[in-house]
């Protein structure tokens, strides 16, 4: 599909207990993108780091001083939010600053109904 907005390369899309398990294996990193107040609310899931979208081009770029060490950029990523719509664009933006094997997993929903422990 034609995106206009897309610059980088499409998400890969990775069902969440395929997720749910490259992350308790330490093969994936698993990032949230979804904002304090709903993390608050609903808690994380299990393994995941917490980097809201609107502050991801920074810590997510190697050459940023406030890059987040827990990022590879040659390892598996996933990402989910609330719906998988900004983790959607969250995945692009990951591509973009050169994340090579980036997954959508989509809302926190589908990794909790797929067995995945949510942590507060």
């Amino acid at each position: 599909m034609f995106n206009l907005f897309s610059r980088g390369p499409a998400a890969g899309q990775l069902s969440a207990a395929d997720a749910i398990k490259l992350v308790a294996d330490d093969e994936m990193v698993l990032i949230d993108v979804r904002d304090i107040n709903e993390v608050n609310q609903t808690g994380r899931a299990e393994g995941a780091i917490h980097i809201p979208l609107m502050m991801l081009r920074f810590q997510a770029d190697p050459r940023n001083p406030d890059f987040n060490k827990a990022l590879d950029v040659n390892k598996k990523v996933g990402v989910y939010c609330a719906t998988g719509a900004r983790s959607g664009m969250a995945a692009q933006m990951l591509g973009q600053l050169g994340f090579t094997d980036v997954h959508n997993i989509g809302g926190l929903q589908s990794w909790y109904a797929a067995g995945g422990k949510i942590t507060r």
